[in-house]
């Protein structure tokens, strides 16, 4: 019987969009988790954090819930709350947003440029005395102008909080993403560049921001679990500021543990996959192929083309075709002001001009570490089928 590769138990499916790397030392570690007493703030979070800090360079990492989990933190340990207001990408996913009105704010949405990533001139033009921060995020796995954007925040002592989402390991002349602003976030999603299944981190260089993250991430409680019960009374605890429970559990930091010490390796084998889709398609009439930047390490946790005009069907027809050969592919993201739910709560600033003909063009291709080059040629010969010009490419 041939073994189904699509997580949906689709057996016509042959290339997924997405296969999580987990292996067998993988599923050790987290057994051995499982066997220890402490499943909880532990020593395995203690020395995942320890890494994730030496991995970025950044001085404090604190490991949370998810990637939402370290926006909403980051955002609450500013202060950021009613009355405030928080400029943000119109192309992000829904946590972006989410993670600003959980504290009372209100997010701001500003169009894109052509790479997806937020738009300087925008973020310029949408400042009011009410922005309390900006939060950047580095589509795809390209940090966006993040030096300009810190300049910008510093003239008008504005926050910056980077949505790191999407790029672990991303750096701008050798510094990590995350570490420009006053604190970057990070998730580790099973469709993330490495996974600790549910799983997110805030890292900083302030001490005051991650003492209020790790605080306020197990309830707002002044003392960690081991603490508590090492002598004394372990009940006696002070609560300072009411908190969350948005503890990252040792299971999940035993996993990354794990999977921190082939990101880069795994980063690799995502460029390599990215390099053949730009040259296999970089020709192909009608599909426009993402751009590269000098002095940013771009580490592809998406692989996004666009269906322009002069592409022979739409981005939507060419969906269902790829599909109907065994493809699977997705669309990163529908814009934010489409939602109903920030129709009724965000700020929309301008036209969103780039972000509304994006959507209508945009398609995510499959790409991971174990991708191979006979899954991405059907991707590329099915893309090639339907090409306005069949004689280029």
């Amino acid at each position: 019987m041939k073994k189904k590769i699509d997580a949906f138990g689709d057996a016509s499916i042959k290339v997924p969009f997405i296969i999580p790397e987990i292996t067998k030392n993988d599923k050790n570690a987290v057994l051995n988790a499982l066997n220890s007493r402490l499943l909880t703030d532990g020593p395995k979070l203690r020395k995942f954090e320890s890494i994730f800090a030496k991995f970025t360079g950044a001085k404090f990492a604190v490991g949370v819930s998810n990637g939402t989990a370290a926006l909403h933190l980051s955002l609450k340990a500013l202060g950021i709350g009613n009355g405030s207001e928080v400029i943000i990408p119109d192309i992000t996913f829904v946590a972006t947003a989410s993670s600003v009105l959980l504290t009372g704010a209100t997010p701001v949405l500003v169009d894109v440029d052509e790479d997806l990533n937020i738009s300087i001139p925008s973020i310029k033009k949408s400042i009011t005395s009410k922005t309390k921060a900006i939060i950047p995020v580095h589509f795809a796995g390209k940090s966006c102008k993040i030096k300009e954007i810190a300049s910008i925040a510093r003239k008008n002592h504005i926050a910056i909080i980077e949505d790191c989402a999407h790029a672990i390991g991303a750096r701008v002349n050798s510094k990590h993403v995350g570490t420009f602003g006053q604190s970057g976030c990070f998730s580790f999603y099973p469709t993330k560049n490495f996974t600790t299944i549910e799983g997110g981190m805030v890292i900083t260089n302030s001490k005051n921001i991650a003492d209020f993250v790790r605080s306020a991430r197990n309830h707002g409680i002044s003392k960690t679990l081991a603490s508590r019960f090492s002598g004394g009374k372990p009940w006696d605890y002070d609560i300072e500021n009411p908190g969350y429970n948005y503890r990252l559990d040792e299971i999940r930091a035993s996993l990354g543990i794990n999977q921190i010490k082939r990101v880069k390796k795994m980063n690799l084998l995502r460029k390599k996959a990215a390099n053949y889709y730009t040259k296999k398609l970089g020709n192909v009439n009608g599909i426009v192929v993402p751009d590269k930047s000098i002095g940013t390490e771009h580490v592809h946790h998406l692989y996004v083309i666009r269906i322009t005009r002069k592409y022979s069907i739409t981005r939507d027809m060419l969906f269902q075709k790829l599909l109907k050969s065994g493809i699977r592919t997705s669309v990163h993201y529908k814009p934010l002001h489409m939602f109903t739910t920030f129709k009724k709560t965000a700020k929309v600033f301008g036209s969103l001009s780039n972000s509304k003909d994006a959507y209508s063009q945009i398609l995510s291709l499959p790409i991971y570490p174990s991708i191979s080059k006979k899954q991405q040629d059907l991707v590329i010969s099915n893309i090639k089928k339907y090409r306005a010009d069949k004689n280029i490419g």
